[in-house]
């Protein structure tokens, strides 16, 4: 049992008995233990309070309540009730049960804590994330299935024969299915085949499917609405909207808490959604699966910054749940899972994925080099335009290009100096052919620009956005329709005839049959950038909009098959995306990364403050000489970082020492620092 944070005088004396100055209790477990809604370090800790006899009925585990704390009232979360508590101080009523719901399970409590726990955070900040904001009215709704929906639906509610044809497309798909079929938990990482009946949301759907009917419960994770959208089209037309809950953020506030009150209460025993659905209280969970884990949507920007994937794996291990993480790609992170043995790779073989898989043709290798002698200068290559006008007789072609924006980046024409605002030394860009260049931060208008090195007047630009690439292609294509899908203007679909759509990674809309090709531009830009990570995110993003192209023959001769082309300098990130391997990439990356001691093969956390505050942290941090330290870093206006590097085995000594010495920095009143483990954009 976790201790309480506040003794209580109650050792010892008669509970069933009202006593002086304390209202009249509760005659059993008179005791509430309350996790408060605080971000201060400290106080991330349980409390115990007394139940009233008038709250006693409603005052349940995972109830949302009220409670007064250091002259305030705030809400909180009753996790559990006890015959009492420690001996020591006088313990104060519960001020109120704000409602009756259970929307904390216990479970959801356990993988709570233990995120909190990885990553070195608040319990309150993760069930920020976990419970969505209380919405009164939707409470006292009345479910649409009546009084049948108060409980779960039966297995048989399920098909009754579930097929596993697309997993058992993979080695070892019909063994996990088996597993599954079982009401095992089994565990899984798969690179998915293009192209197959329904794509990956039938592939998921049927992973599913298998679960529900062994009468265990089901949680799909997705990056973004987009998925999201094509997964919920695909469940609509097998099980029906009332079939399964759906948990976005973007759907609103009321939408969202009427799903998770349905989930909460045992209606619903499907879950699907963007990042938070990873703590939905589906109710004895036997399959947990997300989708392209290697996408930055699954990482949440707030303290304490976790990631979905790392959730679903300390849920699973929580609720011996099993585990499928799918994607177009392959993650770093998913292919040590793989070699440590503690996921199965689940494996296409090469004859299947030539067969369905696009025709990929590297626009920088030799043969084209030889066809193209302007290949260097061209942004888009004699391949790509072939390939673009041979298929846009046969439906849409998709270019993806590195920007959103006109031209979001200027230089000057003469000496190539990048041009900057005077205002504010920001970015000028512009936002169309006929505007004046503006700044990107403070957003000065550039009337009389000139060059502050030169003194030329003329800007060119540094890089080229999708609305600049639309205009080019628009004109280059006459008569063919253009389209723009950026995350500024959102676009789902497209439908199967002739146009060029052009977006940026990550806002690719899906074609009705698929894209008769495939343009990758600006991949020598995107791969320019500095990071640990770059290669892999590239070859991620080009998988990405490389599984939206249609699929060919073996013979590769079928008309309006799919064709990719990339364009950019041969790299490792080519090369795999021309084998259509990431599997075998990752696996290379890894090797280099446990060679130099760099995540994923080794865990980091970055430590960061004010420069006296954060390098008065570290020299009080012990973790052992072990976990190497590398710092301080001076980040600008008096800020320092320190970055930690450690094992898998060392992560919960480590992250413990963390969570306990900012406790006690904040007990003492010292400047708060900044913690966050395994951050990505750092290395």
């Amino acid at each position: 049992m976790e201790k309480s944070a506040q003794p209580s005088l109650l050792a010892g004396f008669d509970l069933s008995a009202p006593l002086p100055g304390i209202p009249n209790m509760a005659g059993e477990l008179p005791v509430a233990r309350v996790v408060i809604d605080s971000a201060v370090p400290h106080l991330d800790r349980p409390f115990d309070y007394l139940v009233p006899a008038e709250l006693d009925a409603a005052a349940q585990p995972g109830v949302r309540v009220k409670v007064r704390f250091g002259g305030q009232e705030l809400a909180g979360f009753l996790t559990e009730r006890l015959a009492h508590s420690d001996p020591g101080i006088k313990l104060q009523p519960l001020r109120a049960v704000i409602s009756p719901e259970v929307v904390l399970s216990a479970p959801v409590l356990a993988v709570a804590r233990a995120v909190a726990e990885r990553y070195a955070g608040g319990v309150w900040d993760v069930l920020r994330s976990a419970v969505p904001a209380r919405m009164a009215r939707v409470e006292t709704e009345k479910s649409p299935a009546g009084d049948a929906a108060a409980e779960p639906a039966a297995a048989a509610d399920a098909p009754a024969e579930p097929s596993s044809a697309l997993l058992a497309e993979y080695h070892g798909g019909a063994q996990y299915a088996a597993g599954l079929r079982a009401g095992e938990a089994p565990r899984a990482v798969l690179s998915a085949v293009p192209n197959r009946p329904g794509d990956w949301p039938a592939l998921l759907l049927e992973a599913a499917e298998l679960t529900l009917a062994a009468g265990r419960g089901v949680l799909i994770v997705v990056p973004d609405a987009r998925d999201l959208a094509r997964l919920a089209s695909t469940l609509d037309e097998r099980l029906g909207a009332e079939g399964y809950a759906r948990l976005s953020a973007e759907d609103g506030a009321t939408p969202r808490y009427r799903n998770f009150l349905r989930v909460a209460r045992g209606q619903a025993r499907l879950v699907v959604g963007t990042r938070n659905a990873a703590f939905a209280p589906v109710r004895d969970l036997g399959l947990a699966i997300i989708w392209d884990d290697a996408d930055s949507s699954h990482a949440e920007p707030r303290a304490p910054y976790h990631h979905a994937r790392e959730v679903l794996l300390l849920r699973c291990g929580i609720e011996n749940a099993g585990l499928l993480l799918a994607a177009p790609g392959r993650s770093a992170e998913a292919q040590r899972l793989v070699r440590s043995g503690w996921a199965t790779e689940l494996v296409a073989d090469r004859a299947r994925l030539r067969a369905h898989a696009p025709r990929v043709i590297a626009a920088s290798d030799e043969f084209e080099a030889d066809r193209d002698p302007l290949l260097h200068a061209a942004r888009l290559p004699a391949a790509a335009w072939r390939e673009a006008k041979a298929a846009l007789a046969h439906g849409p072609v998709l270019v993806q290009v590195a920007r959103t924006g006109f031209m979001p980046a200027l230089r000057c024409e003469r000496c190539r100096t990048p041009a900057r605002c005077t205002a504010c030394n920001g970015p000028l860009a512009l936002d169309d052919a006929r505007g004046a260049p503006a700044c990107g931060w403070c957003g000065l208008v550039a009337h009389a620009w000139n060059c502050v090195e030169c003194g030329f007047m003329r800007l060119r630009a540094a890089s080229i956005g999708a609305d600049r690439t639309a205009e080019e292609l628009g004109r280059a294509f006459a008569n063919v329709k253009v389209v723009a899908a950026t995350g500024a203007k959102p676009l789902y679909t497209v439908p199967d005839a002739p146009a060029l759509v052009v977006a940026t990674p990550g806002a690719e809309p899906v074609a009705e049959n698929g894209y008769a090709a495939v343009l990758l531009l600006d991949g020598d830009r995107m791969l320019s950038r500095e990071g640990l990570r770059t290669g892999e995110e590239v070859l991620n993003r080009w998988m990405g909009a490389a599984h939206l192209a249609r699929g060919r023959d073996a013979s590769g001769e079928r008309p309006g098959g799919g064709t990719v082309v990339v364009a950019g300098e041969p790299g490792e990130p080519m090369r795999a995306l021309v084998r259509f391997d990431a599997a075998a990439y990752a696996e290379a990356e890894l090797d280099e990364r446990r060679d130099l001691g760099l995540p994923p093969a080794v865990r980091t956390a970055m430590v960061k403050g004010p420069a006296a505050a954060a390098d008065k942290f570290m020299a009080a941090l012990a973790v052992g000489d072990q976990v190497r330290r590398h710092g301080p870093v001076l980040l600008g206006e008096g800020e320092h970082r320190w970055l930690l590097f450690f094992s898998y085995a060392q992560g919960p000594a480590v992250t413990a020492a963390l969570r306990a010495l900012r406790a006690t920095f904040s007990a003492a009143k010292e400047p708060v620092v900044s913690i966050r483990i395994d951050p990505d954009g750092v290395l």
